[in-house]
């Protein structure tokens, strides 16, 4: 089943001959965590999927970031075996561990990611994002997919400055999620999905997540290992090679086998100088 936000707080089913709106079945669709945060915690899934033949379809319905401010955003650094090569870095997953990215960063399908800075190169990396659907803390990688609500598709914007790699990827508008969440009874095998990247029309990155280092139910357990995951967390499972600049009049496509296609375009309108960023008044050991 495929779940999507809509403009204006409400649910959808999208069904293939249109979108059914469930919003009804949502305790609270004002949360600002948006309404399928709510639905994720305490809606039914069975109660959604018979209202789908049961209703009309929606004739005004705009896609919305699917899960506008999760909990957290959890992000694994180099976890594909080629672009770790591809940046010359010895060290992977398996030594860095995790990362949190901003909730704030997140946009939907159709608006625009906007560039900091006018001198500084930002990169797009695409990759699959776990949506998780129930507490989850110090769990085996045998039970790991059991706390999987579904999937999305989703990029990690990045820029490539001096700051840690939080920061650099936690700029408003630098993790684009959508189009919407497949429930993860609708994915066979999250480590056997065919991921593609096209920027401005030209096929950047192409790969299977059977490449990455950790799989999905190993991330899942790595993660609870050292935080616990609540309902409507997301885990970005990490990018493969062909990571590259994007400019201010850049459009970039993720699609993801059995999830779908989530569409962004970018824009430098805001961009300034890098030396224009806010800094001290004074260095360490200097005098204001």
């Amino acid at each position: 089943m495929r779940i999507a936000t809509l403009a204006a707080n409400r649910l959808g089913l999208v069904a293939e001959s249109g979108i059914v709106d469930i919003t009804d079945l949502v305790s609270d669709p004002t949360d600002e965590r948006g309404p399928l945060h709510r639905f994720i915690a305490d809606g039914d899934i069975d109660a959604a999927r018979r209202l789908e033949n049961d209703r009309g379809r929606v004739t005004d319905a705009r896609l919305a970031a699917p899960l506008p401010r999760p909990p957290k955003i959890i992000a694994a650094p180099v976890n594909y075996a080629d672009h770790q090569s591809e940046m010359a870095v010895s060290q992977s997953i398996a030594d860095l561990g995790v990362f949190l990215k901003a909730t704030s960063s997140v946009i939907g399908p159709g608006e625009a990611v906007r560039l900091p800075y006018s001198d500084i190169r930002t990169d797009q990396e695409a990759e699959l994002a776990v949506v998780i659907g129930r507490v989850a803390r110090h769990v085996s990688v045998d039970d790991a997919l059991d706390h999987v609500f579904g999937y999305t598709c989703a990029l990690d914007i990045t820029v490539r400055s001096t700051e840690d790699r939080s920061t650099r990827k936690s700029f408003d508008t630098f993790t684009p999620l959508g189009p919407w969440v497949v429930t993860a009874d609708e994915v066979d095998d999250p480590d056997d999905l065919t991921l593609r990247c096209w920027v401005d029309g030209e096929l950047r990155q192409d790969t299977s997540t059977k490449a990455l280092i950790f799989s999905v139910a190993e991330l899942i357990a790595y993660t609870t290992s050292v935080m616990t995951l609540w309902p409507g967390d997301v885990i970005l499972t990490g990018t493969p090679a062909g990571v590259g600049p994007i400019n201010g009049a850049s459009s970039v496509t993720v699609e993801i086998e059995t999830i779908g296609r989530l569409e962004v375009a970018v824009s430098d309108a805001t961009a300034r100088p890098y030396a224009e960023r806010p800094r001290p008044t004074c260095l360490p050991g200097g005098e204001r």
